[in-house]
């Protein structure tokens, strides 16, 4: 106990060193209000979540809408502001240790999705392991697949990652890019896009 005391004050001085000392409070205040958050979350939805200290920032929410529903949330994964989380039928998100999501991302979870230790997830991004089945009006209307993001992954700003993939560990997704089968460990994955101009007047 007194080590993470020490551990907790060191870093507190090294951050108002270089922050500050007023931006330092403000920071990990905003990181208390975040942490009981999520601990009223995990309240709300207390058969569905399963979690360590996680911080959920404002307006993010996390929701399961079946009681079939499992979410296993590693300790100090942080999730920023306005991110939406939903996983409903038999749907089940994993989420590892250190996993850091940013602000505006949407993951939907119907089947199974699971994100690897310290992945770092930046904003606007969409995660989805569905698609609707407009091809058929009879049966199940959803197409599941899963989708696996091994560690230490980093994703850029405006990545779709679409059902039945899988992304290795260490790997980089480009800004832009529309992600679907097996991403190679170690590489950088990037639609590539062409400028097209069509006279029109």
């Amino acid at each position: 106990m007194i080590s993470i005391l020490r551990k907790i004050m060191t870093t507190l001085i090294a951050e108002s060193r270089g922050r500050g000392l007023y931006y330092t409070i403000l920071m990990n205040l905003s990181h208390l209000i975040g942490i009981l958050r999520a601990g009223c979350n995990k309240l709300i939805y207390f058969k569905n979540i399963k979690s360590s200290i996680f911080s959920l920032q404002a307006n993010s929410r996390i929701e399961a809408f079946s009681k079939h529903a499992t979410i296993h949330i590693g300790k100090f994964v942080f999730i920023r502001k306005n991110a939406s989380i939903r996983v409903d039928h038999f749907g089940e998100l994993r989420m590892a240790e250190k996993v850091f999501i940013n602000d505006n991302c949407n993951i939907n979870c119907v089947y199974k999705i699971t994100i690897g230790k310290h992945t770092k997830i930046a904003p606007n991004v969409s995660i989805n392991d569905h698609d609707h089945n407009y091809k058929s009006s009879t049966g199940d209307h959803l197409i599941k697949g899963e989708i696996k993001i091994g560690e230490n992954v980093w994703i850029g700003s405006n990545v779709v990652i679409l059902r039945d993939t899988i992304i290795g560990d260490n790997a980089v997704i480009a800004a832009g890019s529309v992600v679907k089968g097996n991403v190679p460990a170690n590489t950088l994955y990037l639609n590539k896009r062409e400028k097209s101009y069509i006279q029109y007047a």
